[in-house]
């Protein structure tokens, strides 16, 4: 396998202006893992409960997606997250959170999964995320993280943040993260924390690299119809890396054209509720958006 992704597998309950679904499939793993199986074999390390159905998890099986460090925990219920938005798309209200199983995660690894060349850390305690990271033998790692970790767990997630190559956050999160309102001082600062590179995902206003010794930025791809926004940063992760698997590159021009397949993934993934739109992609309308990407940025 050449990508491995650990995170949440989970149950939703959504609502937006533009309707409702009460048992949704979610979590940050999931959404990471379909995007990403359009470029590449990859692996979901997790963890779900009873609850979660021989139906639910044909997500995975539609995709090839490798389950054998999943696990099942019998008589256990699996994560659960409520949320609503309301026409400001961009944030989400939480309304319920029932960790279940996930409060006890400990993830643990195969040895195929071990060789994985590819690591996407998703938004999980950080010191879980460093303990997978110590036993991965992979050649790029990147991570996300949230408010809450950069608040209660800084000292855990520093350390993290220094055996990453890449970081992908939003914008709020690296204002906090850094201590700086202004984002190119703030990317600065979470540079010099250990990650070669910064990602900052702007949620309708497109996303931002910041390296070293370079920049480069993009726009959202404009939608008429946005309907469901839960899971389109993991998406993004998840084309991101997917398409650098693919590619066993890490030079700047597969970067930034990683970058671009990152938010096309997010696009088709924010059309309707949970993946539903993920799962039912071509590879041809994946391939005629990035072209439609490729025209109204090129001057």
């Amino acid at each position: 396998m050449s990508l491995l992704v650990v995170g949440s597998v989970a149950i939703d309950s959504v609502k937006t202006p533009f309707g409702v679904r009460e048992r949704s499939l979610g979590g940050a793993a999931m959404h990471f893992s379909v995007s990403a199986s359009y470029f590449s074999e990859v692996a979901v390390v997790g963890v779900v409960g009873e609850d979660y159905t021989d139906d639910d998890m044909s997500v995975f099986r539609e995709r090839n997606i490798n389950t054998e460090n999943i696990q099942r925990i019998a008589g256990g219920k699996t994560f659960f997250w409520a949320g609503e938005y309301g026409f400001d798309l961009n944030t989400a209200k939480t309304l319920d959170t029932q960790l279940n199983v996930f409060g006890d995660f400990k993830p643990q690894l195969s040895d195929s999964a071990k060789k994985s060349p590819y690591l996407f850390l998703a938004n999980i305690q950080p010191s879980l995320q460093r303990e997978v990271r110590e036993q991965v033998d992979c050649k790029f790692v990147a991570m996300d993280t949230m408010n809450y970790w950069i608040e209660s767990a800084r000292e855990e997630l520093l350390k993290t943040l220094a055996v990453v190559d890449c970081v992908i956050i939003n914008d709020a999160e690296a204002r906090e993260l850094a201590g700086e309102s202004n984002l190119i001082k703030a990317a600065k600062k979470i540079l010099t924390f250990g990650p070669k590179m910064l990602i900052v995902k702007r949620g309708e206003y497109g996303a931002a690299l910041f390296t070293k010794d370079s920049y480069f930025a993009t726009v959202a791809f404009p939608l008429e119809s946005v309907f469901d926004p839960t899971g389109a940063g993991d998406s993004f992760a998840g084309g991101f890396m997917g398409y650098i698997a693919k590619h066993d590159n890490l030079d700047e021009g597969t970067i930034r054209r990683a970058i671009i397949h990152g938010s096309v993934m997010a696009s088709f993934n924010v059309e309707e509720f949970s993946c539903d739109r993920l799962r039912r992609l071509t590879r041809p309308e994946i391939a005629d958006r990035v072209d439609e990407f490729r025209k109204f940025t090129h001057f």
